[in-house]
């Protein structure tokens, strides 16, 4: 009885001995293959194939230490331009460059110099493909999670499992077997060793699926014939060849490996069947069957899907190893293949292609779009044939047009486009500001052509066209030139540019770019100078930067109202001014044709403003993105406020044009046509910005476009009714009555996340019916005299500790301050001088006091311990509000700054009671008019109990907004702009610079 007893303990005992000695073991090799393994920075300047440009880390390993070499995967190493360095597990870092990249199979290699580890042993880690088995344990080591060094455990499971399938339109891995492990593994460790108790790598680990915590990784027999062949092609680093050659063949067939019993439903024949069990290895369960074929391929028209693969050259082949072999050694050769096809024996005879030709090496780059040859990755994708023009990265100029990443040009200019050499041509004979169309066509949508228009990229906001090609003997990317400097397309941008500075002839709106400024005056007031913007070569980094986000696609839903009007005749004024224009204008002009009629049910007041109703279209480009402006793409309406022979301008809110540095197309609800726009004044406080246009550009519709009238005064109060009058998204006028219920409400917006512009000391109207918070519009009288802007405005709104959200909302802009800033560009007033439409015009400074208020009422400041001498004093000023304006906070590098502290009561300006921020604005005012000012004023504030007088400078800004800034790398810097100075704070020397992103 006790004798088994005592065979169970030395059957324990040994157990416990081999479990001691495996543990060892193991120790042992990972002691050996840690150093080995490093951590890889990769960063990809531009989206390339099927990889979009961005920054990841991942892992690769030593497997050769004398030439300097480390295998990981190819998403790793990466089709395009990458930049990358490993950091071994001492820290060291060194740079890395790309050696190979396998077309087809997720490995690849990057080198570096082996010199330059110089504190750290370790060893190359060898390759054993051979000793991979089921039932094998493995450790996984790597950069697993983000950490710097994980070590994973697993068992073999599994050694055909086919290739993983990762997306349907980025890189998948075929014609190979995977192997299955449930190891865990997540992001980084993509180019992990799978090794052994020995320390061999047996396999490579490439993907995984986090819902069953299974690892995916390639097996190593063709990463040991092209880590052979590297190294058979040079000694040492630094010795190598000018490029390694790998010859990679391809039929652009996709095979998958079937069962026989799926083989049989096939239509395999028996003998055949017998035939193939007999040659093949012990142990084989299945055959190769083709899953797809590429169009216009060696195999299009030969093979099928559904081919049973029987013979090549005749031997029979079952297993892709084999496949691949043969066809390696048959590149630019033809091979025999026997299939069976439902049964019926066929030989096909075949062309094998240099799978390196198919696969892209160069890339042209222009206005920010990345476009090069479709790869074989991708063809096979999308059922293209290869070679087709791919759009990579849509850019700027493309995505304006709404061109998708993934799309295929087919025409561009009415020319058709087949390879591009095809794209480059056409561009070369295209001026810069040319629309012209541009079909494509989507692999979601293949049957279908779609057709836009392309705007070339007028004002030089990227570089001209380049072509990249990568260069495989240093793993970088050389640019030339795309197009010759004789072309149109780089003799406009020339042409554009060149300004004779002793004449007053200057380039048209279309060729004149937006940022030519010129200051008159060097004003210590300025706060920015008007400087021509200079930009760096840029680089464009991820991308988002082509989508929109879900507040542009708010705007785009404009409110289509039941009394939209079916159009209207051209009226430009009041009813007197309809009724002489129609006797004017009469109705046989081309203008007057294409002019609308008026729609029976439409109010008079939507009569008269349409023909100055104006919609905008923004797109700022990724390299510009200013001020902290948060969407590329803007939506919304304005109105002419000025229209004569020379000049056009247009009034409308910041949260449509929010910064000067953007493309504007504006179009126009009295004539079908879209004209260009340039920003020429952005006011730093008010919610509102004026556009200019050029009236020529309109042709006839010159004499149907006109200004609205502006009433200024008397100011709007509670219970007035008014017009809200915008456009609908097809540019019909649509207008609603209501009432004024609070004329003075203060606006109060908080920073940003990321700061921008945002309203501060502005009082807004706000109306008794909600219309949505993305109509917006005009606010007129009876008779259709603008009384105020109907503005959308930026907010953002905070969910939690760490989450926000943008939002906006429309509230009335009164129009006294839209008036003011015209009546000084229509007289010319003392200002920096733009070049608009051909002439120098003064644009106006504007006098603030940079200090950021907001009221208290006058019964909360009564509990400060304010007098009630003041009290009554404020309440007889205005007895509406019976408020008073306190201090939030001052803007960094003010004059006002250090003077005036948060919380403080502003009482009096020159000892007359303020209670409004329109009471400083005509403070600041008066200084512009008297002669002699030294700009300050006299204030009296209450603070912490006490009456104190102050004398206060006052700050002069003009309205360009930001006009200088550096991209340099992705990285955009310029000076800090008003949102950022509103925070408070601004180094003491030089007052530092701004990244904007």
């Amino acid at each position: 009885m006790e004798s088994p007893a005592k065979e169970d303990a030395g059957g324990e005992l040994a157990m416990e001995i081999e479990s001691s000695v495996m543990a060892e073991d193991w120790r042992r090799a990972l002691s050996r293959v840690v150093p080995s393994v490093v951590v890889l920075r990769t960063t990809a300047p531009r989206a390339f194939d099927t990889e979009v440009a961005g920054a990841s880390y991942a892992t690769g390993f030593v497997v050769d230490k004398s030439r300097g070499i480390i295998l990981t995967n190819r998403h790793v190493v990466k089709p395009g331009p990458v930049v990358a360095e490993a950091m071994f597990v001492n820290r060291e870092e060194i740079p890395v460059y790309p050696v190979y990249r396998d077309p087809v199979h997720d490995f690849g290699f990057f080198r570096y110099d082996p010199g330059a580890v110089k504190f750290l042993k370790y060893d190359e880690i060898p390759l054993a493909p051979e000793a991979a088995s089921v039932g094998l344990e493995i450790r996984v080591v790597g950069n697993d999670s983000g950490e710097k060094v994980s070590i994973l455990a697993g068992t073999l499971a599994r050694l055909d499992r086919e290739a993983p399938y990762y997306k349907k339109d980025g890189y998948n891995d075929f014609n190979t077997f995977y192997m299955q492990a449930a190891s865990g593994t997540k992001g980084g460790s993509s180019g992990s060793p799978v090794v052994d108790c020995q320390g061999r790598a047996v396999a490579l680990n490439a993907g995984s699926k986090s819902s069953s915590a299974s690892a995916f990784f390639l097996p190593l027999e063709r990463v040991v014939r092209a880590l052979n062949l590297i190294r058979d092609s040079w000694d040492g680093f630094g010795t190598k060849p000018e490029s390694v050659y790998i010859p990679r063949g391809t039929l652009q067939a996709t095979f998958q490996h079937k069962g026989f019993e799926e083989t049989r439903r096939l239509g395999l024949r028996n003998e055949t069947e017998q035939m193939v069990r007999v040659v093949s290895p012990a142990g084989e369960t299945g055959m190769l069957v083709v899953d797809s074929v590429v169009p216009e391929g060696p195999a299009h028209k030969h093979l099928e899907p559904g081919d049973v693969l029987v013979r090549i050259n005749e031997e029979v082949v079952t297993q892709f190893l084999r496949l691949e072999t043969l066809l390696d050694d048959s590149v630019g050769r033809k091979i025999d293949l026997e299939i069976e096809r439902g049964g019926v024996p066929l030989t096909v005879k075949l062309q094998v292609e240099d799978l390196h030709s198919i696969t892209p090496n160069h890339f042209l780059e222009v206005s920010g779009a990345v476009i090069h040859p479709l790869s074989y990755q991708q063809a096979r994708n999308f059922r293209f044939k290869c070679g087709l023009v791919y759009v990579a990265e849509a850019g700027y100029m493309l995505s304006r047009a709404s061109v998708p990443r993934h799309a295929i040009i087919k025409k561009l200019a009415g020319e058709d486009i087949a390879n591009l050499d095809d794209l480059i041509a056409v561009l070369s004979k295209l001026a810069r500001g040319s629309r012209v169309p541009l079909e494509y066509v989507r692999y979601t949508d293949r049957h279908r052509n779609k057709s836009v228009l392309v705007t070339i990229d007028q004002h030089e906001w990227y570089a001209p066209p380049q072509l990249y090609t990568r260069n495989d003997a240093t793993g970088l990317w050389t640019a030339k030139p795309a197009i010759a400097s004789e072309s149109p397309f780089l003799a406009s941008a020339h042409h554009a540019n060149h300004v004779d500075t002793n004449s007053n002839s200057v380039p048209s709106l279309s060729e004149s770019s937006p940022m030519d400024l010129k200051c008159q005056y060097d004003s210590e007031n300025l706060a920015d100078g008007c400087i021509k913007m200079q930009t760096d070569d840029e680089i464009v980094v991820d991308g988002s930067h082509s989508s929109e986000d879900s507040l542009v696609e708010k705007k785009r839903r404009r409110v289509d109202e039941e009394i939209a009007a079916e159009g209207t005749l051209p009226s430009y004024g009041d009813l007197e001014d309809v009724k002489g224009d129609l006797l004017r204008h009469p109705s046989n002009g081309e203008g007057s044709d294409l002019a609308r009629t008026i729609s029976s049910n439409a109010s008079l007041a939507e009569q008269v403003i349409e023909p100055a109703l104006v919609m905008f279209e923004v797109h700022v480009p990724p390299v510009c993105m200013l001020d902290g402006v948060h969407s590329q793409h803007f939506f919304g309406t304005g109105v002419v406020i000025h229209h004569s022979d020379c000049l056009g301008l247009v009034a409308v809110d910041r949260n449509t044009v929010a910064v000067s540095i953007s493309d504007i197309m504006l179009s126009f609800a009295a004539y079908p046509i879209e004209i260009p726009g340039e920003v020429v004044f952005l006011h730093p406080v008010h919610n509102f910005a004026l556009v200019a246009y050029d009236p020529s550009a309109l042709g006839a519709g010159a004499s149907v476009v006109r200004a609205a009238k502006l009433l200024p005064e008397p100011a709007l109060r509670r219970g007035d009714s008014v017009y809200l009058v915008g456009l609908s998204r097809s540019l019909q006028a649509t207008s609603r009555k209501s009432i004024i219920t609070n004329p003075c409400t203060a606006v109060n917006i908080g920073s940003a996340d990321c700061p921008r512009y945002r309203a501060i000391n502005m009082e807004v109207i706000e109306l008794d019916t909600d219309f949505g918070s993305s109509f917006s519009g005009i606010l007129t009288d009876e008779q259709g005299r603008v009384q105020a802007l109907w503005a959308s405005f930026s907010t953002q709104l905070k969910y939690g500790c760490s989450s926000s959200e943008d939002h906006q909302f429309v509230r009335g802009i009164p129009i006294y301050a839209i008036s003011q800033v015209l009546e000084k560009i229509i007289s010319g007033t003392r200002g920096p001088f733009r070049l608009i439409n051909g002439m120098k015009r003064p644009m106006p400074f504007v006098r603030l006091l940079e200090v950021e208020l907001y009221p208290t009422l006058l019964s909360k400041a009564r509990s400060y311990g304010l007098s009630d001498n003041w009290v009554q004093a404020l309440a007889k000023k205005d007895p509406v509000r019976r408020q008073v304006l306190r201090v939030k906070g001052c803007l960094a590098g003010s004059k006002a700054e250090n003077l005036l502290e948060q919380g403080d009561m502003i009482l009096a300006i020159n000892k007359e009671p303020i209670t409004c921020f329109l009471d400083i604005e005509k403070a600041c005012q008066e200084l512009d008019q008297s002669i002699g000012s030294d700009g300050v004023l006299n204030m009296t504030i209450f603070r912490q109990g006490k009456e104190i007088d102050l004398i206060v400078g006052t700050d002069v800004r003009d309205g360009n907004g930001t006009t200088r800034m550096v991209n340099w790398c992705g990285c955009i810097i310029q000076d800090p702009h008003s949102a950022v100075r509103a925070l408070g704070f601004l180094p003491e020397e030089g007052h530092g610079v701004y990244v904007a992103r």
